[in-house]
């Protein structure tokens, strides 16, 4: 019912043509079914040529209700599921991020990939199921007309059937919504041993736990899962079987025994049953495909990724601009960065079961003033990384408040990110740059990867990279160009530096922060590179989610021109 409700709603009236169709073209199979019956036993009695124009009309009204039903189901299911796509990747992006990493990426992936193409399944089997259901419908009432007791008891029975079959059928649907949960965790042991492969292959020990318990592991549940529902479905087809023997023993020994019943009746009763079969195990057949797609739709809603509570949300698109004819390029020089405040500002992650993984970073006050460059530095889970998140918009804070020029941050917090450009230590590069229709930006693309020496090793046409294949510290020179053409009011990077050699690292410091700063931008750089803290304007140390220390490098110039710093 949840399928079906989701389907008149995304597209009500289409759907009911779809089902008129798909009703028509089951009642003219019935049609054809009694007319093949009636001519058995007419005797000659009814007009030849009124049977054979009777004949062509059904058969071709059934070839045309199927072929116009199929046609229209396949235009709206691929406009429906290019939809739900759509709202499924725009929910993403409007799902908080500390929710996003609690789901974690594999019931994500699962969900973008898997449930939608089962619910594609689901949604293409309506018209046979439609068809299929009107045929019995027609057969019914035909057999009624032929002798209304039969097609009574043959109707109880089979009621009573259906009952026992849906009982039977709620333990597959139950291992059915176990495989998808099995699912996503296989797909969680795929990923970490294809972004983990360079440590798998080190390891024998960790080969073995990867194949055998974690890959191994998921895939036996898997299977378990899978025969259990397989298992439970085919007894449920056996008491369908058994059903049809008793109907089919039923007509044969039992009615002409308890009434009397004509020879042409009786045959056509078989015949007419017989006939019924094929769409019964056509329904029979569609069950597991429409399970799997309640299924599915299920785990999109349990997920948080209502397919209605997104109307009216809009992802943030800037809008597209073109140069008027003769104008100049305007200026990279933008908007100086604003003032930005973060007062008593904390947050914390929820304890793990276990109680490990518990931190909290704060409360943490620090004025962002426009035009400077900001050193945060702390040893490893101090909170930096988490204090970026913070200051990026991409968490919200428990206490306190984030203000941009006195104002409180905007409750859209989507617009308050645009204010932000930001490489982050697990960055991910895109193959195009992101506004590709703003001027210049091939050119001025060229000119950084002469800069930081990868025009030898990247083209760029079109805003589009040639290839990102490249070496980790390559990738991150890379992901800095990204950053730095996106124009943004404050810049973010977040132990860039780290794996770089010394002359990429005199560029970034001495070259890429002066100019940064002198377009009026502010810049925070996550950091343990003291013999650069000459080029900041303010140090901010991190210990255990607090701040410690907090200086100007101007005031300690001397310590730090012999390399003497505060502990990073």
């Amino acid at each position: 019912m949840k399928l079906l409700s989701y389907l008149l709603r995304m597209g009500g009236r289409r759907v009911l043509a779809i089902a008129a169709l798909g009703l028509v073209n089951g009642l003219t199979g019935s049609g054809l079914i009694i007319l093949i019956n009636h001519v058995l036993h007419d005797n000659g009695k009814s007009p030849v040529h009124i049977l054979i124009v009777l004949f062509v009309c059904l058969a071709i009204a059934r070839l045309a209700t199927n072929l116009s039903s199929q046609w229209i189901l396949v235009r709206f299911a691929q406009e429906k599921l290019l939809d739900l796509c759509d709202a499924l990747a725009r929910r993403v992006i409007l799902t908080p991020l500390r929710t996003l990493e609690r789901i974690g990426p594999a019931r994500i992936l699962s969900t973008l990939t898997d449930d939608v193409s089962i619910l594609s399944s689901a949604i293409l089997a309506i018209p046979s199921l439609v068809g299929n259901l009107a045929v019995l419908f027609g057969c019914l009432i035909y057999l009624a007309y032929l002798s209304w007791i039969a097609a009574l008891a043959m109707f109880m029975v089979t009621a009573f059937g259906a009952v026992c079959y849906k009982l039977l059928l709620k333990k597959a649907f139950s291992a059915i919504r176990a495989a998808r949960t099995g699912r996503d965790a296989l797909i969680g042991h795929f990923r970490s041993m294809t972004e983990g492969v360079k440590e798998v292959k080190m390891s024998t020990a960790r080969q073995t736990q990867v194949i055998e318990q974690d890959i191994g592991g998921a895939a036996r549940y898997l299977r378990k899962v899978n025969l259990t529902a397989t298992f439970e479905y085919m007894i449920a087809d056996g008491w369908a079987q058994a059903m049809f023997c008793l109907i089919l023993g039923m007509l044969i020994f039992a009615l002409p025994a308890l009434n009397k019943i004509t020879l042409p009746t009786l045959t056509g009763y078989a015949f007419v049953t017989l006939y019924a079969m094929s769409p019964v195990w056509g329904i029979i057949a569609m069950i597991p495909t429409f399970h799997r797609g309640q299924a599915a739709l299920e785990r999109i809603d349990a997920l948080g990724f209502s397919l209605s509570s997104g109307e009216g949300e809009q992802v943030l698109v800037e809008p597209h601009r073109t140069m008027p004819v003769g104008a100049e390029a305007p200026s990279c020089i933008s908007k100086p960065a604003p003032r930005i405040e973060l007062d008593e500002v904390s947050f914390s992650y929820q304890a793990s079961n276990n109680g490990q993984d518990s931190f909290e970073l704060g409360p943490i006050s620090l004025t962002l003033d426009r035009g400077q460059v900001i050193f945060v530095i702390g040893g490893n889970g101090s909170g930096k990384t988490t204090l970026v998140k913070l200051l990026a918009g991409l968490y919200s804070p428990d206490s306190g408040e984030i203000r941009v020029e006195g104002q409180p941050m905007p409750a859209d917090s989507q617009s308050y990110r645009q204010l932000f450009s930001v490489v982050f230590s697990d960055f991910y590069i895109f193959d195009r740059l992101p506004g590709t229709d703003k001027f210049d930006l091939d050119d001025r693309a060229k000119t950084y990867l002469e800069l930081l020496e990868l025009d030898k090793k990247v083209r760029i046409e079109g805003g589009v990279f040639s290839t990102t294949a490249l070496s980790q510290g390559q990738r991150r020179r890379l992901a800095l160009l990204t950053a730095y053409l996106e124009d943004r009011r404050v810049y973010i990077f977040d132990e860039w530096a780290a794996d770089q050699d010394p002359a990429y690292k005199q560029v970034f410091y001495a070259h890429l922060l002066p100019e940064l700063k002198k377009r009026g931008k502010t810049v925070v750089v996550i950091t343990h590179d003291d013999r650069y803290f000459r080029f900041g304007d303010l140090i901010v140390k991190l210990d255990y989610g607090k701040i410690v220390d907090c200086w100007r490098p101007e005031e300690q110039a001397s310590e730090i021109a012999h390399g003497i710093a505060p502990a990073a």
